[in-house]
């Protein structure tokens, strides 16, 4: 009996453990107001979010991620640029508050931080060697034979070549964006696979590759792949995540929302689809 109480409080220690630690580097709206100032991350990946030539920020991430905080009263961002594979590391350890990469909403990342409601909506897409030697037209071409696909430490293109079967031998892993032209122009890899908008912007930087224009979607469990982007938090940081999805969902009915996504790339039909999903139904699967 003596053995099974020091168990039952031994448990009930470590629970509270647990629970504290995952609140401990929690944003708190309230101290933020009153600062002013936040701390968001973006993966410098064109269109999401990025710093151009002059250290400015940019994409439909920060610029929709700016609008929405000044609205609900923290007018001063100090940004940070960091490797997508960092994003969720550095919440957890309170390097920032909130990230404005347009992360994709998955179920397994709901289990370690939070999301607001979806700000975007983007289809995948291939960078392949200009002329496409190898006349590649989606992810099903990698799952057979020998081509090599590169993929961003961190993506979720992982998963999803994971899911169609695809030999992990074959998979190049890259630390950036950044990196994907010169493996695919020097046949380091066949192909980087992307989203549609990160392809295109990486083919508009060089011609010495360009993006597969009759690519075809996907199809996973009988689901075309199709991702919603939203803004990231550390868990605990719910009144911080409630209060921007709120906003969010407000800017989304204006002119100003629909002309920053379509500044940076996303379609109307990208728009549209981005109203269709709650990041509940995301993070259920």
């Amino acid at each position: 009996m003596k053995n099974l109480r020091k168990t039952m409080v031994l448990t009930a220690v470590t629970a509270a453990l647990t629970i504290t630690s995952a609140n401990l580097f929690a944003a708190d709206l309230a101290q933020l107001k009153d600062k002013g100032v936040i701390r968001v991350a973006v993966a410098n990946e064109i269109p999401y979010g990025y710093a151009d030539l002059n250290g400015d920020v940019k994409g439909a991430g920060p610029e929709v991620a700016a609008q929405v905080l000044k609205n609900i009263g923290i007018d001063k961002i100090e940004w940070q640029v960091t490797n997508f594979s960092s994003l969720i590391p550095g919440l957890k350890a309170d390097r920032f508050d909130m990230v404005a990469a347009e992360m994709a909403i998955l179920p397994q990342r709901c289990t370690t931080v939070l999301f607001s409601e979806p700000n975007s909506s983007y289809g995948e897409g291939l960078l392949v060697p200009a002329g496409n030697p190898k006349g590649l037209k989606g992810y099903d071409d990698f799952v057979e034979g020998s081509y090599k696909l590169a993929i961003m430490a961190g993506a979720d293109q992982l998963e999803m070549m994971q899911a169609l079967g695809m030999d992990e031998s074959r998979m190049v892993t890259i630390a950036t964006n950044s990196d994907a032209i010169s493996t695919v122009a020097t046949g380091r890899a066949d192909a980087y696979a992307a989203t549609g908008q990160t392809a295109a912007g990486l083919a508009a930087q060089s011609n010495k590759v360009e993006v597969v224009e009759d690519f075809t979607d996907p199809v996973i469990n009988g689901e075309t792949v199709r991702s919603w982007g939203g803004f990231t938090f550390a868990q605990g940081s719910d009144a911080l995540r409630d209060a921007i999805s709120e906003e969010l969902a407000r800017f989304k009915q204006t002119p100003e929302w629909e002309e920053i996504m379509e500044r940076n790339g996303f379609v109307a039909h990208d728009r549209e689809e981005s109203f269709k999903k709650t990041t509940q139904e995301l993070c259920d699967g």
